[in-house]
């Protein structure tokens, strides 16, 4: 009996020993798995961001800002933010130079609007110029415009283009020799396509950014009585001047209407630019939407 207990005994002592020497010592228990070490994320943004003037560069060679889709927060990277502090620097030491931001957006996003934007690329336009205001550039120094892609893949959400301060616009204009204006897009100086109105007719119906925005006008109003609000119609260039002045006019009042009706109380002027300051070339029906609007003035 003892012998069998001193053999059993043994027995353990030697797979203990030979687990010991094989498993701790020699480390030949199970075989390591190879330690992949994880690649480092590959940074998707095109350095294909520019400052333009004409034909100039003034910046290149920067990342493109990103946007979520149906998002209009760039969430810019440090590259975004060196960008964005050189065209502040650039605009403080050029004030004969303006800038216009163009923002895009996706075909699937183009129904959706922000806050008092229509469409995201104007929302997102102005939040890129958010960040240059902030650091000193004034909102009147940037100008906003905004175009659609096909597709789904927003690889270049945003270009930046100079023009001379002096001229409010850059050296573009209509087919017919008319100068391209530049728009605003801001509280102070918003403007809306017809997409509000019943095509080639003034009958109004406000969608959900315009009625964010008179609502916010109709408050801003009440609370400044020495301020005046003028509407102002355009068109594109389609028939006569006078057919599309009497548009104009009757498209601003249809909206003067509007706000009496919201009840609001400041002097409310209306007028007429019919065709002749179109924002985009009356090449595409696209550009003639962009022509084709309302411009608010609160002065």
């Amino acid at each position: 009996m003892r012998l069998l207990l001193g053999f059993l005994v043994f027995c353990a002592w030697a797979s203990f020993a030979r687990y010991h020497y094989v498993c701790k010592i020699k480390n030949n228990c199970n075989p390591v798995e190879e330690t992949v070490a994880p690649k480092a994320p590959i940074n998707t943004r095109p350095k294909t961001l520019s400052l333009k003037s004409g034909d100039e560069y003034i910046l290149k060679d920067y990342e493109q800002f990103a946007f979520k889709n149906g998002s209009v927060n760039p969430n810019p990277t440090a590259n975004n933010k060196d960008f964005i502090e050189k065209v502040a620097d650039y605009l403080k030491k050029n004030e004969d130079k303006n800038l216009t931001i163009m923002g895009y957006y996706r075909e699937s996003e183009k129904n959706t609007a922000s806050d008092m934007y229509e469409n995201l690329g104007l929302a997102r336009a102005a939040a890129i110029r958010s960040l240059l205001e902030r650091r000193g550039i004034q909102q009147e120094r940037i100008s906003l415009d905004f175009n659609s892609i096909t597709g789904d893949k927003l690889i270049e959400p945003a270009t930046f283009e100079l023009y001379a301060a002096k001229t409010k616009s850059p050296d573009e204009f209509d087919k017919d020799g008319t100068r391209l204006a530049k728009v605003q897009f801001s509280f102070h100086d918003m403007t809306y396509s017809d997409a509000n109105f019943e095509y080639d007719s003034d009958v109004f119906k406000p969608k959900e950014a315009f009625l964010a925005y008179a609502d916010s006008v109709k408050t801003y109003l009440e609370l400044n009585t020495d301020k005046t609000l003028t509407i102002i119609g355009h068109t594109d260039n389609v028939g006569s001047h006078e057919y599309n002045d009497g548009l104009g006019m009757r498209r601003a009042k249809s909206t003067k209407e509007y706000f009496i009706k919201m009840g609001a109380k400041s002097p409310i002027k209306i007028m007429t630019k019919g065709k002749r300051e179109p924002m985009a070339p009356n090449d595409t029906e696209e550009n003639r939407l962009k022509n084709r609007r309302v411009n608010f003035k609160i002065e």
